[in-house]
């Protein structure tokens, strides 16, 4: 049976593909792209052999593609970087197609970006479960800063191999090689030896490819926010010709992409996990020829009275007629002194396997009563000896799905604590044990090493200056019900009042979880975001009809 990840174009395939390219003959072996390279191209294999090599290990072949079979992954789609070498064999040749028009040709032919498609995402699941290589990152297991560079990876999904010096004899050499002491760490060794020491986001994000540059346009439809509702209308604005730019100070997901499995999402009746469903609908927005930087974090935005132009981290402005904010909202910290001390450090906003292998046979908390509180503490209680569930209010399915709450209860390690909270946090470097408190006042010490808080939502709308109209928790307003007096004055809003969507200025959409009166699970993000599109599209010909009438 023929390998899924390794399939082969029809004739009448590679004819249209034919229209996309260049043919190219190579007598002598040849390396056609090269690990890091961005933008590199898509090869399909018309005669002869492409061999594709590991140069984090000795150079090893992982595939060799033969005739009709293609080279790429799910990250052609953006401007992520070559993760191999591909080097032809003798006497072979090519079909070479440039990325910008592979992805024409997959938004016009269904039937080749279905076969692209699946064979991506599959060599994308491949490399990053099976395949040890990728960038080494060489750091403490209990530092906070690796922590934030190993969540950034394994939420991005970036292939990398986590080298731990307090556990790692490999770890320790390279320091030694390298001249380095831990008090250089966390450090980054590409391919070439190159080390980069304590990397920020932004560069390891630009190394990656996952950070991207826009060119100086006015875009239709800018999406701030890569949660469920602002990938959905990514994906829905991008297919219907808009010219789109999404952008996440993170990673794609959002609160979503935290749950480490969904099983009451349309269509999923196995569940599917935040971070896979947030990777499928990231490859599904780009496929449509959507552009989605991260980390890419809106700071500003102002009105010039025909568009608007948001400042994001990095000093880059994106110019765009109009907005969707999806920015969402975090989870708060717990109200303990000393919590910063342990955060990526035994005290976590999310439950991932990064996670999850940290918790073995030991005690862990979780806090809160919501959904992702659920879904984290059975995930984790596959691994952990105990999971104890901490929860202020006396009813577990008080904010829980039923098939959740019915599925904690009958976990034999999973203890629930109500009309608890957690007092104090304590530990040397890591958390090692934490004191609970019920609601006569009666104290308890557990030896707890990883807490994970799922509490209190805060919306993400402070990049918002007060440009639009917000509630006293600062949730974005929408719709007709807005008050007149915080309507922006304008042509558009003397004809008609807010779209349902729509804020107190024209052009300017809230959608999911920071929008006020919005629910805060993922199939209505996703309806949020796909319904948004279409009121983007009415406001596009009301401001196109005003500028007629101005002219």
């Amino acid at each position: 049976m023929k390998d899924p990840r390794f399939p082969e174009l029809t004739a009448r395939q590679i004819n249209t593909l034919k229209n996309y390219g260049e043919i190219e003959s190579y007598a002598e072996p040849t390396r056609i792209f090269s690990l890091g390279d961005l933008q590199y191209d898509f090869f399909v294999v018309m005669a002869g052999e492409v061999s594709i090599e590991d140069p984090y290990n000795n150079g090893n072949v992982i595939v060799v593609h033969k005739k009709n079979e293609f080279t790429g992954d799910s990250g052609m789609l953006s401007n992520r970087g070559a993760q191999f070498h591909a080097m032809t064999r003798p006497n072979t040749c090519v079909l070479r197609i440039k990325p910008r028009r592979l992805k024409e040709a997959i938004a016009k032919y269904s039937d080749i970006s279905d076969v692209l498609l699946n064979a991506f995402l599959q060599r994308q699941e491949t490399v990053l479960s099976e395949f040890v290589g990728g960038i080494r990152l060489v750091g403490s297991g209990t530092s906070k800063e690796t922590y934030a560079i190993r969540d950034f990876m394994e939420k991005n999904h970036i292939w990398y191999n986590f080298l731990d010096v307090d556990s790692s004899t490999e770890a320790r050499e390279l320091l030694n090689n390298f001249g380095l002491s831990e008090n250089d760490l966390p450090i980054l060794i590409n391919s070439d030896a190159k080390v980069c020491q304590n990397p920020s986001l932004d560069e390891l994000a630009r190394y990656a490819g996952v950070l991207m540059d826009f060119e100086d346009e006015v875009f239709d439809l800018l999406v701030i926010g890569a949660g469920p509702a602002g990938l959905a209308a990514s994906v829905y604005a991008a297919s219907e010709g808009l010219s789109v730019v999404t952008i996440d100070s993170k990673a794609p997901g959002g609160q979503a992409g935290k749950s480490s499995k969904i099983e009451n999402y349309l269509g999923f009746p196995t569940g599917i996990s935040g971070n896979d469903l947030a990777n499928r609908a990231y490859v599904q927005a780009q496929k449509f020829g959507c552009n989605i930087s991260i980390p890419h974090k809106a700071e500003n935005i102002e009105y010039t009275g025909n568009h608007f132009i948001v400042t994001a981290t990095n000093d880059k402005t994106i110019k765009t007629k109009s907005v969707m904010a999806a920015t969402g909202a975090n989870y708060r910290q717990l109200p303990i002194e000393n919590i910063e001390k342990y955060e990526g450090s035994g005290v976590y906003y999310s439950a991932t396997g990064m996670n999850a292998s940290a918790c073995k046979d030991e005690l862990v908390g979780v806090v809160g009563g919501g959904n992702s509180a659920g879904q984290a503490a059975l995930f984790l209680a596959d691994h952990a000896k105990e999971v104890h569930v901490v929860l202020r209010g006396g009813n577990l399915g008080a904010k829980m799905s039923d098939y959740l709450v019915q599925r904690i209860e009958a976990a034999e390690n999973i203890y629930v604590h109500l009309f608890t909270e957690v007092k104090e946090l304590h530990g040397q470097y890591h958390l090692e044990s934490v004191v609970l408190a019920n609601g006569k006042g009666e104290r308890t010490k557990k030896n707890i090493t990883n807490l994970f808080t799922f509490i209190g939502a805060k919306p993400c709308t402070d990049w918002l200056k007060g440009l639009v109209a917000t509630d006293e928790r600062g949730f974005i307003c929408t719709g007709p019900g807005i008050k007149q007096e915080d309507l922006h004055q304008c042509s558009i809003f003397r004809k008609r009042k807010p779209q349902a969507l729509e804020t107190s200025m024209p052009g300017f959409f809230a959608v999911g979880d920071v929008r006020k009166g919005s629910v805060k699970r993922v199939a209505s993000a996703v309806g949020e975001g796909s319904m948004a599109v279409s009121q983007v599209h009415q406001f596009l010909a009301d401001l196109k009809n005003t500028e007629t009438v101005e002219a």
